[in-house]
């Protein structure tokens, strides 16, 4: 008698394991950017209302949007889990690469590809193209059922590293690395300090709050009670955060918005891009060292994913809300959950393809760990 195999669940039900929030967050984007074009045209002169309010190149109430954005974030990465590292040196040491080699320099080039005549626009994407994903990639990953505490580690080092090692890729980057091969910046440069500065404002203060959070509430009440309560009743701050972001820059913005909406389309096309290749890069990276299916899907959606709050964080206080930098950055997330849900897809499909065979492509698909809804990058 021949052995039974328990046949792969469907991919069918990978939108419907989204939260609501997070499956119409497109949706949420559009509306916010059309609230902001509605809010800028009917109130003249609210952009030099919120100058009145401004720190440096940043307005308050902007900032607090920035902020709140960030925090339930990194209450959620998993900073104890960075022990493990010693169990799979080369594994991690191939993702770090991909993601603070490979995929800054990806985003470089394609930027310049596709925006070469727009400098602001191609700063922007620069810009994401440094910011890491910190998790919501946990999302991705469990959906295509990758290896969670794998993911966990990497998303707790992307979070350390993005405080130490942003400012100085984003300074290369912007203004070092376009001389040494010949390329008109058109005047676009920064100074380290400019982008550390906001870094350490907008990262560093709500890393330090997510990580006394962390650490004081698993301590007085359990990891379970934490993961499971509070983190869902803290994480749609994040997306509600977004928005409020989201309408004040358009509000600002909605002039040259309107004079120029293919604009929106053409920030697009390198991010498209962008998804693709790191996930291709990943999962070819993954297959290569023998990782599995798991830890290959982690490695692949690491890799592919973006922190769009710090990208759009940086771009506010470095170049001003009223910034191309600015709306390059807000365009990401409008695109990047129905890309991702695809890419899902993909690799379910890789894995019934190239890793018939293994445990984690054929047991049953795992829910999304609690506190995932509303946009928890």
């Amino acid at each position: 008698m021949g052995v039974t195999r328990t046949a792969p669940s469907p991919p069918s039900s990978v939108v419907g394991r989204l939260s609501v929030l997070d499956r119409l967050l497109p949706a949420w984007i559009g509306l916010a950017m059309v609230a902001g074009l509605v809010l800028g045209a009917l109130v003249p002169g609210l952009d030099e209302g919120l100058d009145d309010l401004r720190v440096g190149t940043v307005s308050l109430p902007i900032a607090l949007g920035l902020l709140l954005m960030m925090y339930p974030v990194l209450a959620r990465v998993r900073y104890e889990e960075l022990g493990t590292l010693r169990r799979e040196r080369g594994m991690f040491a191939v993702s770090l690469a991909l993601n603070w080699i490979v995929g800054p320099a990806v985003m470089f080039v394609l930027a310049w590809v596709f925006l070469a005549d727009q400098p602001e626009y191609r700063t922007g994407l620069i810009l994401v193209g440094l910011a890491r994903c910190i998790a919501m990639v946990l999302v991705w990953s469990d959906l295509a059922r990758g290896d969670r505490e794998a993911t966990a580690v990497l998303v707790a080092i992307n979070a350390l590293f993005q405080v130490a090692a942003y400012a100085l890729l984003a300074w290369f980057y912007l203004s070092i690395l376009p001389g040494w091969l010949g390329l008109d910046a058109e005047g676009v440069t920064v100074g380290v300090w400019e982008v550390a500065r906001t870094v350490l404002i907008f990262l560093g203060i709500p890393l330090v709050a997510g990580y006394l959070t962390r650490r004081i509430g698993i301590r007085r009440r359990g990891r379970r009670w934490y993961e499971q309560t509070f983190i869902p009743r803290i994480a749609p701050i994040t997306l509600y955060g977004l928005l409020f972001t989201i309408v004040m820059l358009f509000a600002i913005q909605g002039e040259a918005i309107t004079e120029a909406p293919l604009d929106v389309v053409r920030i697009a096309l390198p991010l498209l891009a962008y998804f693709a290749i790191m996930f291709a890069l990943g999962f070819a990276a993954g297959r290569a060292l023998g990782s599995g299916y798991a830890r290959t899907t982690s490695m692949a959606f690491t890799a592919a994913s973006n922190d769009f709050e710090l990208a759009i964080a940086v771009s506010v206080g470095v170049f001003g809300a009223a910034s191309g930098q600015a709306l390059a950055g807000v365009v990401g997330p409008l695109i990047e959950v129905p890309v991702l849900v695809g890419l899902v897809y993909v690799s379910l499909w890789l894995g019934r393809r190239y890793f018939a065979d293994d445990p984690a492509i054929r047991a049953p698909a795992a829910p999304p760990p609690a506190g995932t809804p509303a946009l928890t990058r």
